[in-house]
């Protein structure tokens, strides 16, 4: 797993200045030791969460007193093992992981306590422009899709049967390869479709090796597709913690629905260096487009129904379970009034 150290990197002067003079001579200070350490364990490192990271290079943590420390888990089920076991204190990733374990059984479960995106945040990719593209056009195909059981994967079924295909026998779905690994594997891999997210999907047309066709987040329309969650035993014990993490997110939130794609993309850059700032500025803009972060954390009662009746849909859902005991509201509402 790759592991990311957070400090506050630059001031939000430096981030904002359009003078590449006066950026170069901000720098950040030394550690306060008065911070609370935090380990935050999210599902992948995706533009995707775009809001977490401006909240990072803002320096929103550091001000609401926490010194964080970002954990790539690649995978939900990666990320719930590590909070299951106490190897991260906040996990970052689909609701459906909480709902397994609740499920199977769990003690000491996984609580949502803010949801961060609205909508999917992946992409079908294919070898060539298809202006007049329709998800019937599937039928008969090879995909590389997602984990079984995964948020992105379940998504894709739920857009496949609303357009009245088979997800299991009316085309081929790959889900042999490992995640954040397809787009690599696509170009020899004989499929006609990958899955992609960003910035997989906008590095696959900068390299000539795929077309973004369709947005699932478009077609699926609002799903609580991401959330941040904790043990419960965690939320009892740090609830002042839970707290400042919730207001660093919101407001996180606040500054990529009040700011130009051009903005988000200077700000975030440094968590993506391998990416050009063309291309974040363009991947950000199709995420914002598309209405993907919500405008605050709050994560709802029907939101929490939807995913079950996925799941359901998607043959995943062991049993219903109360949204009750697998969410709360608390942090999200009073961060939203601060």
């Amino acid at each position: 797993m790759k592991h990311i150290s957070v400090k506050r990197m630059l001031p939000l002067l430096c981030l904002l200045t359009a003078s590449a003079v006066a950026a170069a001579g901000c720098s950040a200070g030394p550690a306060d030791s008065r911070l609370t350490p935090v380990t935050l364990n999210e599902v992948a490192h995706s533009i995707f969460y775009a809001p977490q990271y401006a909240a990072i290079e803002l320096g929103y943590f550091e001000e609401e007193g926490i010194d964080l420390t970002l954990v790539n888990g690649a995978g939900a089920d990666k990320v719930m093992t590590a909070l299951i076991s106490g190897d991260a204190d906040i996990g970052f990733m689909g609701s459906e992981a909480s709902i397994y374990t609740y499920a199977n059984g769990a003690e000491d479960y996984a609580v949502n306590f803010a949801q961060l995106t609205q909508r999917a945040g992946n992409f079908l990719v294919g070898r060539q422009p298809e202006e007049n593209f329709d998800w019937s056009q599937l039928a008969g195909k090879k995909v590389l899709g997602g984990r079984k059981g995964g948020m992105p994967e379940l998504v894709f079924e739920y857009i496949l049967k609303k357009h009245g295909l088979d997800p299991a026998a009316d085309l081929n779905i790959d889900q042999s390869i490992s995640f954040g690994l397809t787009a690599a594997a696509f170009p020899d891999s004989g499929a006609d479709y990958s899955v992609e997210f960003e910035p997989f999907a906008t590095g696959m047309e900068n390299q000539g090796t795929g077309i973004v066709i369709a947005s699932l987040g478009e077609e699926s329309g609002y799903v609580p597709y991401t959330a941040y969650s904790a043990k419960k035993s965690y939320l009892n014990a740090h609830p002042d913690i839970i707290q400042k993490f919730t207001n660093a997110i919101q407001r996180g939130l606040d500054f990529v629905n009040s700011h130009t794609p051009e903005e988000i993309a200077q700000v975030i850059k440094p968590q993506f260096p391998e990416t050009d700032l063309a291309s974040l500025t363009r991947i950000v803009e199709r995420y914002q487009a598309q209405d993907t972060w919500k405008e605050d954390t709050i994560f709802k009662e029907e939101s929490f129904l939807l995913l079950q009746n996925i799941l359901e849909e998607g043959g995943e859902l062991p049993a219903r379970v109360p949204y009750s005991e697998l969410v709360t509201t608390e942090f999200s509402e009073k961060a939203v009034s601060e």
